[in-house]
């Protein structure tokens, strides 16, 4: 769970958001196609993985956010952003294998409304 302000937010709900995202095709992943989408504002919502080892990297995807009030969330690990982001495989149990590290993954459409959004979207209503 990330909290940030006091605030927590789920990170199955999050997942669940990016879930929705992905079979959309709404997703933008990774460095490249990140700030693409944040730079042409058809970004709704970034997620960030606080493991990343490039701060200019970090400061450049917050500061975008910033300037074109797109909301920003952080998360502690980007294997597991990978695996929500679909960067991975699945064996038959249903397990992901070979999950791809993912720094960043901006969400361009929702798909569609789902209990996991609307709490997201009332947790930045409250920031």
């Amino acid at each position: 769970e990330m909290a940030e302000g006091g605030d927590v937010i789920a990170e199955n709900t999050i997942q669940e958001v990016l879930r929705k995202a992905l079979i959309h095709d709404g997703l933008a992943r990774g460095l490249r196609e990140a700030v693409k989408a944040l730079d042409r504002r058809t970004a709704l919502l970034c997620v960030l993985s606080k493991n990343v080892t490039e701060d200019a990297y970090t400061r450049l995807v917050e500061a975008l956010c910033k300037e074109h009030g797109i909301y920003l969330l952080k998360v502690p690990d980007g294997k597991k952003l990978g695996e929500w982001a679909g960067l991975c495989k699945y064996d038959k149990d249903g397990t992901p294998r070979k999950v791809v590290n993912c720094s960043c993954v901006v969400v361009r459409e929702f798909g569609e409304q789902s209990e996991a959004l609307t709490e997201l979207l009332e947790y930045f209503k409250k920031r």
